[in-house]
């Protein structure tokens, strides 16, 4: 057995994380009112892929920057006026502790998400809100649990508009099984080659799961970029490649004439040299196809990681750099 620790149960109930996550853990839980005028997600690895699809999502909805984290204490910026999301799936992560301490000293408006550990005690010792999410699974396959905790407390904050219809959009159509089926054919498209996954600009950090999703299941090298971007120097590296490189487009298809002629005029210069597949995820909003763009993802790196024989769990160098540290 290639995946002895079960990642096809977790991406099967995927959807499931994100109706309890939204509609449950975090259906009571916001900050005291403030005059804020910024947001900080706080966390490290796969704690801070939440913070990174959230400030994608949010730069048109709301007037509030959103800046994403990831290291010790905080920029200088932060101030009482910030709103601090510290973020840690196993609530020991020294560096988002270090941030949750400055937030603390600070009196930002705070608010914890992990599953328990050291994070957890000192947001019920400060009597800070709390989101409890599970354990049980890799931080980097908590993204439902931790991205819809923080959408869910804003929404409760009054910063943001009601996400109940979406989600419950959302949660619906992640439950169909043709997203595990065209991972799978994806992945074979993959085998034996390094993926590049090339994003409309919203779904620029959704590519970048992709590519960590294919570094941490398979233990592989891939990379990814996000149009235009990418148009004004990257591109140029298929004049002359040096490796067997497969990329894959991948954007929702409302995306706007302009950048949907780039990807056009694009995937045609590149397929010169280089193999190509376009994705593109239909949806009526925004968080609807990000997030059916991830789910995607995860299932194209499960599949090519069994394909490898490589269990897709573990992530042994990690552990074992922290080790030495």
């Amino acid at each position: 057995m290639i995946d002895k620790s079960d990642m096809l149960s977790v991406l099967e109930h995927f959807s499931d994380h994100i109706d309890k996550s939204f509609f449950k853990l975090a259906k009571e839980v916001k900050i005291k009112k403030g005059e804020y005028n910024k947001i900080i997600i706080a966390g490290m690895g796969g704690s801070a892929l939440p913070g990174d699809i959230l400030q994608s999502y949010l730069v048109d909805l709301i007037d509030i920057p959103v800046y994403v984290h990831k290291s010790y204490d905080l920029p200088k910026f932060v101030d009482k006026d910030s709103i601090v999301f510290t973020v840690s799936y196993s609530g020991n992560t020294e560096e988002t502790l270090s941030a949750y301490n400055v937030a603390r000293g600070k009196s930002c408006g705070t608010v914890v998400v992990t599953s328990g550990g050291k994070l957890a005690k000192k947001a019920e010792a400060d009597s800070k809100p709390y989101v409890k999410i599970p354990k049980g699974i890799q931080p980097r396959q908590a993204v439902g649990y931790q991205f819809f905790a923080i959408l869910r407390v804003l929404q409760n904050s009054g910063i943001i508009k009601e996400h109940d219809k979406e989600v419950k959009e959302l949660v619906k159509k992640l439950s169909n099984p043709a997203f595990k089926k065209r991972g799978e054919e994806l992945a074979t498209k993959l085998v034996d080659k390094i993926p590049v996954i090339y994003g409309s600009y919203l779904f620029r950090k959704v590519a970048q799961v992709w590519k960590i999703a294919v570094n941490e299941n398979c233990k592989t090298t891939a990379f990814c970029n996000y149009f235009p971007e990418l148009n004004h120097n990257e591109m140029l590296g298929f004049t002359n490649p040096r490796g067997n490189f497969h990329v894959i487009f991948l954007r929702q298809d409302n995306c706007g004439r302009k950048m949907i002629k780039r990807f056009k005029i694009t995937r045609d210069l590149i397929s010169k040299t280089v193999s190509t597949t376009e994705v593109v995820i239909k949806g009526k909003s925004n968080l609807v196809t990000m997030f059916t763009g991830l789910l995607m993802g995860f299932w194209t790196a499960y599949f090519l990681a069994l394909k490898y024989g490589v269990d897709p769990t573990p992530v042994k160098m990690v552990e074992d750099l922290k080790k030495k540290l």
